[in-house]
């Protein structure tokens, strides 16, 4: 095993297996049938987006392009071709969803708190803070985005999934090997020697399940670490923007298979967004998916 600044580097046979950490979640990236130094250029490619990314968009930093924005109390800023794109997809999600995917509602996070103890905010507390959430009061013009003082901006629904996509395709651009991006849980993959197995997380166990695969992306959202427990009631750290409060009867988790880890992401969360109506959703858009009701095994659809 190789150790080095950014990432582990572990060989199995033909495989190599590159580990580190971003967006506050384990990461990897596997390749099949490289030179160490192919796969060591791969893996260092993989890691500096990731870390790209996390440096521009993390609203954990004071000094980016996301802070600048949550900080305009109610003037312009000016915002790259990039992120531009990405504030489309935010936008297209908000209306696909009608509003239940709203990338403003990150301010709701100072009502609740969700570190599985029993203490609720009260309604008046996220009643004051509705005024502040809607992606239909943001203003965009070319270039340029404002909020209105007080909103922010939380691109942790769509920012992950973005990464992994983003580092796959610069993957692709070194290598036409087998490799695999997988930044917590959220990955995508090619495979022409042999299929990819992916574990499935569980609700009850570490791994509900396997999957195979050889191309595509897989997402899962839930409230396995996330969630208030009050009075025997399991509130999900899933919040539906338009009211404020968790949905109710959500699955304990979602896992979409996509031909992009953006769009299973997007799938998966507006699932639990549906609560009881999560596979109503997922047979809607006619996409492989597996949904974990309560401590019960995966059903795939």
């Amino acid at each position: 095993m190789t150790q080095g600044k950014a990432f582990t580097l572990e060989q199995d046979g033909a495989l190599w297996r590159g580990r580190f950490s971003a967006m506050a979640s384990p990461c990897e990236c596997l390749v099949r049938g490289v030179s160490k130094s192919q796969a060591l250029a791969l893996f260092e490619c993989v890691t500096e987006e990731a870390w790209r990314i996390e440096r521009k968009y993390s609203r954990f930093r004071q000094d980016n392009l996301i802070a600048a924005i949550n900080a305009g109390d109610g003037r312009w800023v000016d915002i790259d071709d990039e992120s531009a794109r990405l504030l489309d997809f935010a936008g297209q999600c908000w209306q696909l969803s009608d509003g239940a995917f709203d990338i403003t509602s990150g301010v709701l996070r100072r009502a609740w708190h969700f570190d599985g103890s029993n203490r609720l905010p009260k309604p008046e507390q996220v009643d004051a803070l509705l005024s502040l959430v809607g992606w239909n009061k943001v203003e965009r013009q070319p270039g340029k985005i404002r909020l209105q003082a007080g909103m922010e901006l939380d691109l942790g629904g769509i920012g992950k999934e973005y990464a992994v996509d983003s580092a796959f395709q610069l993957a692709g651009q070194f290598t036409d090997a087998d490799v695999l991006v997988n930044f917590g849980g959220d990955l995508v993959a090619r495979a022409a020697q042999a299929p990819w197995q992916v574990g499935m997380e569980g609700t009850a166990k570490p791994v509900a399940g396997q999957l195979q695969f050889t191309t595509g992306a897989l997402a899962t959202s839930g409230d396995s670490r996330r969630f208030l427990l009050r009075d025997g009631v399991r509130y999900s750290h899933v919040l539906d923007p338009r009211s404020g409060w968790p949905v109710s009867g959500a699955p304990r988790a979602v896992t979409v298979y996509g031909r992009q880890c953006t769009q299973a992401g997007l799938l998966s969360t507006l699932a639990l967004l549906q609560g009881k109506d999560a596979e109503t959703l997922l047979r809607g858009a006619g996409v492989q998916y597996w949904i974990q009701w309560g401590n019960d095994a995966p059903i795939a659809g």
